[in-house]
């Protein structure tokens, strides 16, 4: 029988009380078995408090798109910031990417503070480095990004590229051109993080399963899906005692009470949405814990890899 070793990633450790305390709940009830933090979260020193107490694995989600730096000589007249003095936001980055208006320097000087940071709060490294709004993936950023986890000896980290995410025909058509272009730059970035020696888990899955979407057949199935093109994929005859890495990436939290949260602007939209609570609420159900059980999914964290 094959054998999945499933990480559950809860994303967004540290960007509000509330959040912190869905993400915890979740670890305490074994739903989630590794967490991201974003160092410029609001509550980011309590969330690295709360890894410390309860013993959750945490790795770093690096964040150039929402609020403000934490490199304290980019918090002025850099061009990573919008003319109110934040991050560009999702697109706003991306548009400004596009446009040549990004310094590389800059982009690597603040993913080295933010790693350093989190040295600071946590007293190690990260033993994984993702990209808030998947930001690592994308031109450019890309190299910038390898560079500091091969510096730091950073082993793991996320490429987001979900089987079947073509036939998701429940996502709305403005989120599909969002997510097929993270599809997109993900594959234009599988060589760059190869050629610095990066890893990542065999399969990714997260995008269809966001928010409302989540659902326990949704998750089942999408894992499902993956594993049988896995395994159609792999060499005949495969190795008797195979094992296969996957990602589940979830933002589970109890939703953000502005003005509390968020990374320097205030919580947006996306956390303080009842969707939060959604996830929360399906991940800790116990029919998808006994599902892993009888499939012989073993939960982990990227240090276990």
């Amino acid at each position: 029988m094959l054998q999945v070793k499933l990480i559950v990633t809860g994303d967004d450790f540290g960007y509000c009380p509330r959040r912190n305390q869905g993400i915890v709940d979740c670890f305490l009830a074994g739903a989630v078995s590794n967490v991201s933090l974003l160092v410029n979260g609001s509550a980011a020193a309590d969330a690295a408090k709360l890894a410390r107490r309860h013993n959750i694995p945490i790795g770093l989600h690096a964040n150039l798109s929402e609020g403000s730096p934490v490199c304290q000589v980019l918090k002025t007249n850099s061009s990573l910031l919008n003319e109110r003095g934040f991050f560009h936001g999702k697109m706003g980055f991306r548009t400004a990417l596009s446009k040549g208006l990004l310094i590389m320097s800059e982009v690597k000087q603040e993913l080295k503070a933010q790693v350093e940071l989190f040295r600071e709060l946590t007293g190690h490294l990260p033993p994984h480095m993702d990209g808030h709004q998947h930001v690592h993936v994308l031109p450019e950023v890309r190299h910038v990004f390898a560079e500091v986890l091969e510096e730091y000896g950073i082993k793991y980290t996320r490429v987001p590229i979900e089987p079947g995410l073509h036939n998701c025909d429940w996502i709305p058509p403005s989120l599909m051109d969002f997510y097929l272009g993270v599809e997109d730059d993900s594959f234009n970035t599988v060589d760059v993080f190869t050629r610095h020696g990066i890893r990542w888990p065999d399969i990714y899955i997260g995008l269809s399963t966001m928010g409302k979407n989540m659902s326990v057949s949704s998750i089942w199935s999408a894992i499902d899906t993956a594993l049988v093109g896995f395994t159609t994929k792999a060499p005949s005859p495969a190795p008797p005692s195979r094992t296969v890495t996957i990602e589940l990436m979830v933002h589970p939290g109890y939703p953000s009470v502005p003005p509390v949260g968020g990374c320097g602007e205030g919580p947006d939209d996306f956390s303080q949405s009842w969707e939060r609570l959604h996830e929360l609420q399906t991940l800790i159900k116990p029919e998808l814990q006994s599902h892993y059980k009888t499939r012989n999914i073993q939960l982990c964290s990227f240090k276990d890899l």
